[in-house]
This record gives C-alpha cells, sequence and structure tokens, in this order.
C-alpha cells in the first residue's frame, strides 16, 4: 500500500520508542528502571480530580467551543496576569489536546515551504518533526554544556537569515533543565528587536518545575510580547498528563489561525478537562509546589549519583526533571563483541544489559548524551544508577 510521502518527513519519537521497548521488556518478566519517564510520577491533586467529577454531574457533556470555554479562556489570562504579569485577552487564548497539540497549531500557522525556523539544541524532539511537516527548514543552534545548555545572543545574531520565520525554544528545556534568566532572555530579545519580522514560540510547559524561583517569559518585554506564542499546559506543573490539555497565548491573528486550523482536526478540547482545568489554574498552587519539593530533592541526589559515575559530564538543571550528562566518554569502547559508537548504542546498551530505560540525546540533538528523567521514586533512581554504573564498568 502506498502511504502518504509526510510520512517520511519525520520519525517516531525516541522517548515513545523507548518507553515502547520498555513495556515489552517488562512483559516479559523483567525488573526494568524507567529513567526516560516524561511526566510527573505523582496522581492528579485531589481537588482538581473533585472538579472533573462534578463536571461529570452538572452533564458538561456536550461538543466544547474550538477555542475553548470562555471562562477557561478567561482563568488561563488570570494565570498570566498572576504569575507572568503579562495582559492577555480571551481572544488570544486558544485551548488545544495538550501542549503539543498547541505546537502543532502555532508551527502550521505561520510557517510556509522554505521558511527557516531557528531552533537551539538540545530540543525537544517534536519541534523538528513540526517543522518539517510545514515543509520549513530547520537552523540549529548548538548550546554547550559549557554555558548550561543555552545559547547567546551573539550565536541567535550569526543564525538568522532574510529567510529566518521563526525561533522555537523552551525555557525550562526538555531535555537539558536549563532555565533562562532574565538578563538572558533580555539578551535574545534585543537581537529580535533588530529582527522585526521573526517570531518567537516560547515553551513554558515546564513553568511551574524550577528549582531557580524564577519564572520568567521572553513575552515580558514590550517589543516581544506581540510577536511571541506562549506554549503551556497542564501536564507537567498539575500532573495531569492523560487529561490532554494545553494552550496557548498569541497575538489575536495567529490565535484566530490556530483556531481555524483546530476546527478542522479536532474541534474543542474535551469538556470535562476543561472545566478541572479552571479549577487547577484558579486554585492556590500548594500541590504542584509539594510535588517540585520532592523534585528538587530528588535532582540533590541525582546529582551526587551522576558524580560518582566515571566519565559523566553535567550541568545541574534548573528546571524541570531531567538530567542530561554528556556521555562520550563511552564511546568506542565495548563490552565483548558489543561496541558503543554513540548515545543511542549507549541507550540501548543500558536498556539490554542493566535493564535501564534512558533516552539517547540524537532524539534532542545532541548525540553526546543522554537523558535520565528523575521522575521515579528516590529508591528506583538509586537502584537505576547503581545498575548503570556497574554496566558502564564493564565496557573497556
Amino acid at each position: 500500500m502506498e502511504l502518504a510521502s509526510r510520512l517520511l518527513l519525520f520519525n517516531e519519537p525516541e522517548t515513545l520508542r523507548m518507553a515502547k521497548l520498555g513495556r515489552e521488556l517488562r512483559a516479559q518478566g523483567v525488573d526494568l528502571v524507567d529513567l526516560s519517564l516524561g511526566e510527573p510520577d505523582f496522581d492528579t491533586p485531589e481537588h482538581i480530580k473533585e472538579a472533573a467529577k462534578a463536571a461529570i454531574d452538572d452533564n458538561w457533556s456536550h461538543y466544547t467551543p474550538v477555542a475553548g470555554y470562555l471562562d477557561l479562556r478567561e482563568a488561563i489570562c488570570g494565570k498570566f496576569r498572576r504569575d507572568n504579569s503579562l495582559e492577555y485577552t480571551p481572544d488570544q487564548i486558544i485551548v488545544s489536546t495538550g501542549a503539543k497539540h498547541s505546537l502543532a497549531n502555532a508551527v502550521l500557522a505561520v510557517i510556509n515551504k522554505g521558511d527557516e525556523v531557528i531552533i537551539p539544541t538540545p530540543f525537544w524532539v517534536t519541534y523538528e518533526a513540526l517543522v518539517n511537516l510545514a515543509e520549513g527548514t530547520v537552523v540549529k543552534i548548538p548550546g554547550s554544556i559549557d554555558n548550561d545548555y543555552k545559547i547567546t545572543p551573539e550565536q541567535l545574531e550569526a543564525a538568522i537569515t532574510p529567510k529566518t520565520r521563526l525561533f522555537m525554544f523552551s525555557s525550562p528545556c526538555n531535555p537539558s533543565g536549563a532555565v533562562y534568566s532574565r538578563k538572558e532572555l533580555e539578551g535574545l530579545a534585543e537581537v529580535f528587536r533588530r529582527h522585526p519580522n521573526v517570531l518567537v514560540i516560547s515553551d513554558e510547559i515546564y513553568e511551574y518545575i524550577n528549582y531557580c524561583n524564577c519564572m520568567e517569559s521572553i513575552a515580558q518585554f514590550e517589543w516581544m510580547k506581540d510577536r511571541t506564542i506562549i506554549i503551556n499546559g497542564l501536564s507537567k506543573g498539575f500532573a495531569m498528563t492523560g487529561w490532554r490539555l494545553g494552550y496557548l497565548a498569541a497575538p489575536k491573528e495567529i490565535a484566530k489561525a490556530c483556531e481555524k486550523l483546530q476546527g478542522q482536526f479536532t474541534s474543542g478540547t474535551n469538556a470535562i478537562t476543561q472545566r478541572a482545568a479552571i479549577t487547577a489554574l484558579t486554585a492556590p498552587l500548594d500541590a504542584t509546589k509539594a510535588m517540585v519539593a520532592e523534585f528538587a530533592r530528588r535532582r540533590a541526589r541525582v546529582l551526587e549519583l551522576m558524580a560518582e559515575v566515571p566519565g559523566f559530564r553535567f550541568s545541574k538543571p534548573d528546571g524541570a526533571f531531567y538530567a542530561f550528562p554528556c556521555v562520550d566518554h563511552y564511546f568506542g569502547k565495548r563490552d565483548g563483541d558489543e561496541v558503543i559508537e554513540n548515545a543511542s548504542d549507549l541507550a540501548m546498551y543500558l536498556l539490554n544489559k542493566a535493564h535501564v530505560n534512558t533516552v539517547t540525546g540524537s532524539a534532542f540533538g545532541d548525540p553526546q548524551c543522554l537523558r535520565l528523567s528523575f521522575a521515579n521514586s528516590m529508591e528506583n533512581i538509586e537502584k537505576g544508577f547503581a545498575r548503570i554504573k556497574e554496566a558502564l564498568a564493564k565496557l573497556q
């Protein structure tokens, strides 16, 4: 059967592939430690679940507006006002089926064939795939471990050409955990001031999960707000991955374009989730803060454990729940007939020999690294690192 050629423009996300391989090993009875998880290992807070139950009882069971319920969009505007000191109106907000859906809407709404999209590395796996689907051209700027995987204004300036249409990044970053400070964002924003035709997608889905007590958005600068599309959602900060709700804030023209696209793809997002989202966004953030405090405790331990692994080089993640060590020390080493040529080989080696699931940095644009999640119990984190050290010691 002949399928559409657009399927050749991108690959299955490596994060999903590794999760699938892990499930297959578990089905065979293998005791697997999963350090590839991209979701909080917490349950949704009770007050949010109660709001969903009430919504079912109150018969919120019909089709929803494409852009989302008005009172939810008003709540999202309130969240931006409370957390980011940003003013939006409901017609600038589009509610979608997850932040990934919001990203897809945004990219497809603004990118034409041949447009250049600048993406700093490392980046979340889906960014490049979405640009490819839109027939744009990805231009990568390498973020170095020496600069905590963040790019400089000089790098950004050098990458911009007359074809540049969009800049996409996340802060806090998946996979590196990098968080841009206000001063660093201002440096990038000054570059964009000189290039008024370049739009920005700022992925802020890990906003609440930061360890520097900073929630900075590039949209805070007056010359940036009307050219920035902010992506956010409920999955990370509220432990609501399976509820599938994301949202974007954008200039009205772009928001209207995203609504038009979404009207043909999915229409409105799940009614029950939307009602629960109002509670999530307007209630006190006590449960979120408690979750982040636990992530901070695990992060401290992960940094200690990585320091004990020979050859690991890493920077301290200031946000999200991932470590992103450089593992090129092990390239060219072997365990019997098995040779480790790159991070992808090392990820498979650890999966099959140590029974620890990780994700290769190649999936995120950095082939020298592995992504290790600490969205798991402290017991499993310590067990996983013990197995990693034991397996790596066999490589000669």
